[in-house]
């Protein structure tokens, strides 16, 4: 038989190990080290010939060294003999910057798919693209999986009496009008004009939400400063509630208190990277078992479009 293994870097090993439980298999060895000025060296600790592999490494902060950590562990895995390489990637570094939104800007999403592939992986699986249309910037297969899965199994079981969704801006209306239809609900927009990077200033809500519970749905919540600010225009507009999902808890700078002393009842996140720090207000949701599934089927040629119908 052809077998399959799976190798983690260091950027979330808790998932990894969770991942290879609901798989029932050990994650393979492999020794990652730095040398004196910081390059890193990667050594696979046992025979991958002829093996379908794949790697476990969001792309999260420290972004630059998990990026490389995993194109260099490809590299020598690439060069021991493995039959396919899959990079398993539940979150997606460098995702924001994927169009010229002004004169002399990269689009550094493309570089790093660019970058992947030139690595030699053949198939990527990550969760919640801040734009779908990265998947376009590859020419190897791209399984986008949707955190919304394990976000309507949870909100089912919450005692919500007037439930709507909502937007937290014009850019991820897409993404809150599919989890609406999915647990048909209706759909507000929060219209939000952004002044400068990671800050913003939420101007109007479309839509009634009066004597709603509230559920603000977006991709990651970087500094939750888009977050806080609807959910205080949320509630004076007289929301009972406002509950915000977002699939990754990036969490930066300011984040953890601003969640602390904003109108937000709670904050629902998954795994997909760790947690920088836990906090009463944030719950996390595992996507370990997701993962594992969608790995089984790649490896047994089953449809991974059917987990979402």
């Amino acid at each position: 038989m052809r077998g399959f293994k799976i190798f983690s870097g260091s950027a979330h090993t808790l998932f990894s190990n969770e991942l290879a439980e609901y798989l029932d298999i050990s994650l393979s060895k492999a020794t990652i080290n730095r040398f004196s000025d910081g390059e890193i060296n990667i050594q696979i600790g046992e025979s991958v010939r002829g093996k379908d592999i794949f790697i476990i490494q969001p792309t999260c902060a420290p972004t630059n060294d998990n990026l490389m950590e995993l194109l260099i562990m490809t590299d020598a895995l690439k060069r021991s003999g493995a039959n396919s390489i899959n990079a398993v990637i539940p979150y997606f570094g460098y995702a924001r910057q994927d169009r010229k939104a002004a004169p002399r800007v990269p689009i550094s999403a493309k570089l790093v798919a660019n970058l992947i592939e030139q690595s030699g992986i053949d198939r990527m699986i990550t969760m919640d693209l801040h734009a779908g249309q990265i998947q376009g910037f590859f020419d190897i297969p791209v399984d986008n999986l949707y955190g919304s899965i394990v976000f309507a199994d949870y909100l089912r079981q919450k005692p919500f009496k007037n439930p709507i969704i909502a937007s937290p801006d014009i850019g991820g209306v897409a993404r809150a009008r599919y989890f609406a239809d999915r647990m048909g609900m209706d759909l507000v927009i929060v219209d939000k004009k952004r002044e400068r990077a990671n800050e913003s200033e939420v101007m109007n809500i479309i839509g009634d939400v009066s004597g709603k519970d509230v559920i603000l749905v977006d991709d990651m919540i970087d500094t939750a400063g888009t977050m806080c600010k609807a959910a205080d225009v949320l509630k004076s507009r007289g929301a009972n509630s406002v509950m915000a999902l977002g699939t990754h808890p990036v969490l930066s700078g300011p984040a953890i208190e601003r969640i602390a002393k904003s109108s937000l009842d709670e904050v629902v996140v998954t795994n997909s990277i760790p947690l920088r720090l836990a906090h009463p207000k944030i719950k996390v949701l595992s996507v370990a078992p997701l993962f594992a599934e969608v790995i089984r089927r790649i490896y047994h040629n089953e449809s991974v479009n059917s987990l979402f119908i």
